[in-house]
């Protein structure tokens, strides 16, 4: 074998497995990396019972992403006329229009920071209720999730 062949074949070979290496770091991404597809669940969902008859009301969740970055960009519900993202500061709460969810990371809805605003009832909501939110993410689509309506002082975990 002449030495040009040898080092031919090293230099083929050699870029061989920097190409294979490549195309495992791409697949890898692709499924769920930074910029893959992100992949969403949501957790204790609640809407606690308005303290007034008409009264606007709030809803609490946790969507947990294993995948690449969303964004929630729209919540509705067939059992209100106007669902609103917001979030509160130290002395007020804000409308936000979207609401970021991070590659392998969560997105709070919690007393105290960021929520849903919902109202316009079409039915006063009763305790042991179940309303559906659907919450429109800008990568992964349209989630259905099914709220239950607890005590006004409920806490998730208590």
């Amino acid at each position: 074998m002449s030495r040009a062949f040898r080092r031919g074949a090293l230099v083929g070979a050699g870029l061989a497995a920097a190409l294979a290496v490549g195309a495992v770091a791409v697949a890898h991404q692709s499924s769920g990396g930074p910029g893959g597809a992100p992949r969403l669940t949501v957790a204790d969902p609640y809407i606690p019972l308005p303290a007034t008859p008409d009264g606007m009301g709030a809803g609490y969740l946790t969507v947990r992403n294993s995948g690449g970055a969303d964004t929630l960009v729209s919540v509705s519900s067939p059992a209100a006329a106007s669902v609103t993202m917001h979030r509160s500061t130290e002395t007020s709460m804000e409308q936000v229009e979207q609401m970021p969810v991070p590659a392998g990371g969560t997105l709070d809805l919690a007393r105290g920071g960021a929520h849903l605003m919902i109202m316009d009832w079409a039915k006063r909501p009763a305790l042991g209720d179940e309303l559906e939110l659907d919450l429109e993410f800008a990568r992964a689509g349209r989630v259905v999730v099914k709220v239950p309506v607890k005590p006004l002082t409920y806490r998730p975990g208590s």
